[in-house]
């Protein structure tokens, strides 16, 4: 909830002089209002989306102008709807947003929030899996054939010669692998490096992770807004990205904030804190890119040769359906080069 400040007592006479003299004039005086953003950020709420929660109770938002509503949607939902205007910003993944744009949906990536591509695969530390060369003739477990797990695995194993012929593929369209890599229903399976395999530490089950950052360096879920926000409200989208990177600076350099903010939103969070601050750790890991040197600030830079770089991959893999380029899915005004 966003409280009011009371105004003082000579604002309020300020007000009424100027409502009379409008009045007298002919013409009224509109006051500025603060924008209001509705900001889709996926899925459930989560630790995960601590910043976000930090820079609304911090009072960062408003700083800015800016009353923020948030609402949950998967990627598949939510890239469609910001296209179109029902939600304002979204925080979407990179490979959602170019096919989404070759499809002709209009939004632009304008910050990155994960600067590692989260989507992973992992398994047992006792798989005998060290490299993606190891998957072959393996059971990999992924929720379907659609999505960043889907173009990351395909990836990873392409680098190591092999495609997915070259596995068993075995469908949990609930998310349920990462219990099934516990239980020993598949050799391993494709997640995110801030949930499955910091929740099987946890249950102290020790995890290897497979990650693309070497292979190709595609884009991780960052703020998408559709150009037609993009025009109406680009004032408030900056304020909003700045606003949103000043949460991210703090909560990496002092995580508790982070996990307080993220309960104090879900409260059930509180009810395994520790759980909550290892996936928060996980997640402040993916923020700063492999290139940057740790402990820099996090800017929210977009890398326009990486996006290159990744719609080539996607090409080759049949999941651009009309070329794009950079130019057509980003927009780097936004967030400052490191």
């Amino acid at each position: 909830m966003h409280r009011l400040r009371p105004a003082s007592t000579l604002a309020i006479a300020l007000a009424i002089a100027v409502v009379v003299l409008a009045g007298c004039s002919g013409t009224t005086q509109t006051p500025t209002a603060a924008t209001k953003l509705t900001v889709g950020l996926g899925y459930i709420p989560s630790v995960q989306f601590a910043a976000f929660y930090r820079a609304d109770q911090a009072g960062y938002y408003s700083a800015e102008g800016l009353v923020v509503t948030f609402q949950n949607e998967i990627d598949a939902n939510l890239v469609p709807k910001v296209g179109q205007g029902q939600v304002d910003l979204g925080l979407a993944d990179g490979t959602s947003v170019i096919p989404a744009v070759s499809q002709r949906i209009p939004i632009k990536y304008v910050a990155t929030i994960y600067g590692k591509f989260p989507s992973i695969v992992f398994a047992k530390a006792d798989s005998g899996i060290k490299t993606a060369a190891d998957l072959k003739g393996k059971k990999i477990g992924i929720p379907g054939k659609y999505g960043s797990s889907w173009i990351m695995l395909q990836a990873l194993l392409g680098d190591a010669g092999l495609t997915t012929s070259d596995v068993t593929i075995v469908e949990y369209p609930d998310f349920g692998q990462g219990a099934a890599v516990g239980a020993g229903a598949v050799d391993a399976a494709t997640g995110f490096a801030n949930n499955e395999p910091v929740q099987l530490e946890l249950a102290g089950t020790k995890t290897v992770v497979l990650t693309i950052d070497g292979v190709v360096p595609l884009p991780g879920p960052g703020i998408i807004v559709g150009t037609s926000t993009l025009g109406s409200k680009h004032d408030a989208v900056a304020g909003f990205v700045r606003a949103t990177l000043k949460a991210m600076n703090e909560i990496a350099g002092t995580p508790a904030v982070g996990v307080d903010a993220a309960i104090k939103a879900v409260p059930d969070l509180a009810k395994n804190k520790p759980a909550q601050e290892a996936i928060l750790a996980a997640t402040i890991a993916t923020w700063r890119a492999p290139s940057a040197p740790a402990g820099s600030p996090l800017t929210g830079s977009v890398d326009k040769a990486a996006w290159d770089q990744s719609v080539t991959l996607m090409t080759k893999l049949g999941l651009v359906p009309k070329a794009v380029t950079s130019g057509d899915l980003v927009d780097t005004t936004f967030a400052a080069a490191p």
